[in-house]
């Protein structure tokens, strides 16, 4: 489902057996001899999704995180059952279009802050419409 700048999917259902994980740590400092790694199979969304029925996934599209580290193509891990608190990135409705950004509640005022000097936050009004649709619990990134 497409929905203003954001492409949402659903987790799929299903008995998946997952990915291999080499349990050992991956060196990022000199390269280690790897005589006997250890795999075991890893699901991602055993690992990435609490509340199955809860949980969506969205594409970004667009630049107006990226000091959040949200980059334009990266997949969102949204938990709709999460309330929305000060600071946490949300998935948000306003005025019938979906973005993502940070709640900001400051001086008795909520803002809807972006993460890119380039974009104002967006101060809510009276006159605003506002779902906080989800909340952001994991950023997958392409690299």
């Amino acid at each position: 489902m497409k929905k203003g700048k954001l492409t949402f999917l659903k987790p799929e259902k299903g008995n998946n057996l997952g990915q291999l994980l080499v349990e050992q740590g991956i060196s990022a400092g000199f390269p280690s001899p790897a005589d006997d790694f250890k795999e075991v199979r890893i699901s991602l969304d055993k690992e990435l999704v609490k509340n199955q029925e809860s949980t969506f996934y969205a594409r970004v599209s667009g630049d107006s995180m990226l000091e959040a580290g949200i980059d334009d193509g990266d997949l969102l891990v949204i938990d709709k059952s999460l309330s929305p608190e000060n600071g946490k990135i949300a998935v948000c409705f306003i005025d019938g279009d979906f973005t993502v950004k940070r709640i900001v509640k400051e001086k008795g005022k909520l803002y809807l802050k972006a993460e890119n000097k380039k974009y104002k936050s967006i101060e809510i009004k009276e006159g605003n419409e506002l779902i906080i649709w989800g909340i952001v619990e994991y950023v997958i990134k392409k690299l």
